[in-house]
């Protein structure tokens, strides 16, 4: 647990003495270095590796690293897959080294392919939500964001291709987003903790704006091969919201400025693993990831 519930007072927002507080209780529980950049390291032999930013968080430090899959070619589209947005969400970051390793090279010559496999280090070393500054980097993607490193991402993204085809962003909904990060949140703002329910399965987060159902159900599709789907809840709803489809519900991405608004891409999804499910592995998982943005990837190009 990496949240004090007598931190704050109730009805009142945090302030920099609750946050630190809060950051205190943040200890490493795993290596960046070890885990992600030393396979960072090895795919660099296959496709370009860039450092997109450097972020220092007290006396750590923390390069921000992406893979552009082959040359960048005008005549092709370009697609973006990003994972570790919630540094919690391992699958999400192992899920998109392990496309990288398995899949990535096979869309060569058909897409310009773009890889951010962990956007959140901090966060990934510490199994948070928030960065080291107690922010939510995915309610943060715009230029002017308090997010570090929502804002490197952006205008790395936005320096690599000013059109894009696809943006794959892949995340996990977990037991502890009940149990500690909502009640976190519920802290820090200083409003009443209203309890859910985490939904047994994947799901998709769509764009309200422009849901392409037909490029999400593939998605679904694919990934029920892998791992099972979540189902509607007693109200018809996944974590409080409408399903429109099967597995898929949808938020507009855009107003909440989360990671899949951040290209002008026709086709834009989240991912959302279940992994705290008996009937998966950590494996499972990751495969469930890598088949989901493969069947992005292969509906995209198709369409």
């Amino acid at each position: 647990m990496t949240f004090d519930p007598s931190i704050g007072v109730p009805g009142k927002p945090w302030g920099e003495a609750e946050r630190n507080q809060w950051r205190a209780l943040q200890t490493a529980q795993r290596s960046y270095a070890g885990d992600v950049v030393s396979r960072i390291e090895a795919l660099g032999e296959r496709f370009e590796r860039v450092t997109y930013g450097r972020i220092e968080y007290g006396t750590d430090t923390y390069d921000l690293y992406a893979f552009v899959c082959g040359e960048m070619d005008p005549a092709l589209p370009t697609a973006l897959v990003t994972g570790g947005v919630h540094g919690y969400e391992t699958s999400g970051v192992m899920g998109a080294l392990a496309f990288l390793d398995q899949s990535a090279a096979a869309y060569a010559g058909r897409a310009n392919l773009l890889v951010a496999p962990c956007v959140s280090p901090w966060a990934y070393e510490r199994i948070n939500r928030w960065n080291y500054d107690a922010i939510d980097p995915n309610r943060n993607f715009r230029i002017d964001g308090p997010a570090r490193e929502s804002t490197a991402l952006m205008e790395w993204v936005r320096s690599a291709s000013s059109d894009y085809l696809l943006h794959i962003d892949l995340h996990e909904t977990t037991d502890s987003d009940e149990t500690e990060f909502r009640p976190a949140l519920s802290s820090r703002d200083g409003v009443d903790f209203e309890p859910g329910l985490i939904p047994d399965g994947f799901y998709l987060v769509a764009d309200s704006e422009d849901p392409q159902l037909a490029f999400q159900a593939a998605i679904i599709s694919a990934v029920e091969e892998v791992t099972h789907i979540a189902p509607a809840d007693e109200k018809g709803e996944i974590i409080g919201s409408p399903v429109i489809a099967r597995g898929i519900i949808e938020y507009p991405l855009a107003q909440l400025a989360l990671c899949a608004s951040i290209t002008n891409a026709r086709f834009k999804t989240t991912t959302e693993v279940y992994p705290d499910s008996p009937r998966v592995t950590p494996e499972d998982c990751v495969r469930a990831q890598v088949a989901a943005a493969c069947a992005a990837l292969d509906f995209a190009l198709a369409h």
